[in-house]
């Protein structure tokens, strides 16, 4: 028996990984965050699976599901939407399974800032412009950020920036980025990526709060940075006629 975590995506259920999909097919139990995955993805689950939406849930909840699961001999797929590798709560549910020796495994899926890229048409990372991308947050309820991690330290790399569970702090997050980026610099904002009802607004961080509408809420996602609408970037060296690459070396050519 073993409690499969499994990222759901970002919303499309195609987007679910193949092997997400064959697990959550092999498993007679499934918990999933209703609120962000989508239904579609439960047509995967096996006849007579017993499925639970954890949103009502708190953790003790969560992990005596999984403890009954493994009392029976039954797997559990555990989907999260997005990937698991950030703000998905699986840490403190892994820490407490371990504790009680119950086998987990971990399948990523496609994470929010991939698919708010996408719906963009975007690469975050161009030559001669900038080759990072921070996945951050501001503070919440549920989390506090380190002193270390603040808006204005990362924006100091010059890195793209992709800004989750932070479209309720807009005017907070333009104001802190401008002294570095500057009021002109390009912005995002994807909401519900790759949903029927995703929306993008694009603008500059002067001007991009300027364009919100109510209904754009807390599963919208702030893209910040020089990468997003900039045609001024070099080329990578990657395809260049005299790159050398294993695959197509130019010192071999050279010797032929």
């Amino acid at each position: 028996m073993t409690v499969h975590f499994i990222g759901a995506g970002p919303g499309a259920p195609d987007l679910l990984t193949l092997r997400g999909r064959d697990l959550i097919a092999a498993s007679p139990v499934c918990l999933y965050a209703g609120s962000l995955v989508p239904e579609e993805i439960l047509a995967h689950c096996p006849p007579g699976a017993k499925i639970v939406n954890t949103a009502p849930l708190d953790l003790d909840a969560i992990i005596a599901e999984c403890r009954a699961a493994h009392d029976a001999g039954q797997d559990v797929a555990r989907l999260h939407s997005g990937d698991l590798s950030v703000w998905s709560a699986m840490g403190e549910q892994i820490r407490r399974l371990r504790a009680e020796d119950i086998p987990v495994s971990v399948t990523p899926g496609v994470p929010s800032f991939a698919a708010a890229a996408a719906a963009l048409g975007a690469e975050l990372t161009l030559p001669g412009l900038v080759q990072s991308v921070v996945l951050t947050r501001t503070p919440g309820r549920a989390s506090p950020m380190p002193g270390s991690e603040s808006l204005a330290n990362f924006a100091a790399t010059g890195a793209t920036l992709a800004i989750h569970l932070s479209i309720h702090t807009l005017d907070s997050v333009t104001e802190a980025l401008i002294p570095a980026y500057g009021a002109s610099c390009p912005v995002a904002i994807v909401y519900r990526a790759t949903w029927p009802d995703q929306r993008i607004l694009r603008g500059t961080l002067s001007d991009i709060a300027a364009q919100m509408t109510p209904e754009i809420d807390r599963t919208a996602l702030i893209l910040v940075g020089r990468a997003l609408g900039n045609a001024d970037f070099g080329e990578s060296c990657l395809y260049s006629t005299d790159y050398d690459r294993r695959y197509r070396p130019q010192s071999a050519r050279g010797e032929a």
